[in-house]
């Protein structure tokens, strides 16, 4: 067999095998297609292997959790603002509140076990009717004697 022949014939086999190795390529690109089709019919998972929710890391959710967790009890909205280092506005209480409820109505991660109070899902909770808010609830921090209508 000629020099010639024999280079024709390695670049044959190795055309061959390029193109089985396509075909390789493609039943994979289908397999994945078809994978993250199927993930797209199911829903995603709502809660993380430890039972609770992903929520953004850095995210005053995120911090929340964290505060109620380190104090061991629900809550109060106000404290929960001293806790991330947030001022005690008006707007920034009704800023928690609101996206801690919106988990409340879910279900998910945070509970409600008094008004204003939040505590975490398979938190246990005492539910007295002698628990009080803090002395400062209420009061706008922003508003002076001066200010003040009354």
């Amino acid at each position: 067999m000629s020099s010639r022949r024999k280079i024709e014939d390695k670049v044959r086999r190795k055309e061959q095998e390029i193109a089985e190795l396509e075909a390789q390529i493609r039943e994979a690109r289908a397999y994945i297609q078809a994978l993250n089709d199927a993930l797209k019919v199911i829903p995603k998972d709502k809660e993380d292997t430890d039972g609770t929710r992903e929520l953004r890391p850095g995210s005053m959710m995120a911090e929340a959790r964290e505060a109620i967790r380190r104090a061991g009890k629900p809550l109060h909205i106000s404290e929960l603002l001293d806790a991330l280092g947030k001022e005690k506005t008006r707007s920034s209480r009704a800023s928690l509140a609101g996206s801690l409820a919106a988990y409340v109505r879910k279900g998910e991660i945070f509970t409600r076990p008094k008004p204003n109070t939040f505590g975490l899902v398979g938190m246990d909770v005492d539910v007295s009717e002698t628990d009080k808010p803090p002395p400062d609830f209420g009061i706008d921090q922003h508003v002076t004697d001066d200010e003040s209508p009354f």
